[in-house]
């Protein structure tokens, strides 16, 4: 049996076990959507008590965190379909595996994150010639300039908007026009009820810490583009419409409602 590895992060650094355990548990269901064996293996090595996540986090959630990931494989695809040598910067990257999911053999891959996540994610995952690692906060403007390709980048931005607040929200799209103009970016976003749902029934019932609630929401993402004229919406989702037809009945009334609540949604946004 492998050495178990410890955890040492911070508040919402620590949220990051969250969607690690939805992918893992997905990938062991008979028949999953997403198959993130690397997840599994992640997870069978962390000395972590994931009762608290495995008990009481709903499976809606889970869910979500699936479906999340499908519709960013699905539009990174996309874009390096069309760039194929492309820069995709995945922004708190935490313990996502989405390149292994995705690369085309060309793309170049930033894997960015606070010192102690990827201090962390080094222990799983190696860094290779186009798979680099970026340790400091998306807030420290000097990531940009490691950026190969600055003409086409796609930004992946996975759970993690929500953590910042207003101020730092827009600090982030006012940064991207200035040092990444015509970047493209897919995110998750949260309504204001969902966040109050979420930092009650995930983050507090997943057992994490109240300093890792969220603090952003919105309930049109196409308020933003009154920030700047450079920022476009290109199209946006509720989290669960293209795959709900994929669920037993009675999840499917579950996600019905969540998305006709706008709890979580997802989006494509261009910066000019």
């Amino acid at each position: 049996m492998n050495e178990e590895i410890e955890i040492s992060l911070g508040s919402v650094q620590r949220t990051l076990l969250l969607p690690l355990w939805g992918r893992a548990i997905e990938t062991r269901k008979q028949k999953p959507l997403l198959i993130d064996y690397k997840a599994v293996s992640i997870i069978d090595s962390l000395s972590y008590d994931f009762s608290a996540i495995a008990n009481h986090v709903s499976r809606l959630s889970q869910a979500a965190w699936i479906a999340r990931s499908i519709f960013f494989d699905e539009k990174i695809k996309e874009f390096i379909s069309a760039y194929p040598e492309a820069t995709i910067v995945n922004v708190g990257c935490g313990l996502d595996t989405t390149f292994d999911r995705v690369d085309n053999g060309k793309i170049h891959w930033k894997d960015l994150d606070l010192p102690d996540s990827i201090a962390l994610r080094k222990k799983f995952i190696p860094e290779t010639d186009r798979r680099q690692f970026i340790s400091m906060s998306v807030f420290d403007t000097d990531w940009y300039q490691k950026i190969e390709n600055a003409d086409k980048v796609m930004l992946l931005i996975a759970g993690v908007i929500y953590y910042f607040d207003e101020a730092g929200v827009k600090k982030l799209f006012s940064d991207f026009h200035t040092y990444i103009p015509g970047a493209e970016i897919i995110l998750d976003y949260s309504s204001k009820k969902g966040m109050k749902i979420a930092n009650k029934k995930v983050i507090d019932r997943g057992g994490m810490d109240k300093d890792a609630y969220l603090k952003w929401g919105t309930d049109n993402i196409f308020e933003i583009e009154k920030w700047d004229e450079n920022i476009k919406v290109k199209s946006t989702i509720p989290m669960f419409s293209e795959h709900k037809k994929k669920y037993p009945m009675m999840k499917r009334i579950g996600m019905g409602i969540s998305d006709a609540l706008k709890i979580m949604s997802l989006a494509h946004i261009k910066i000019n």
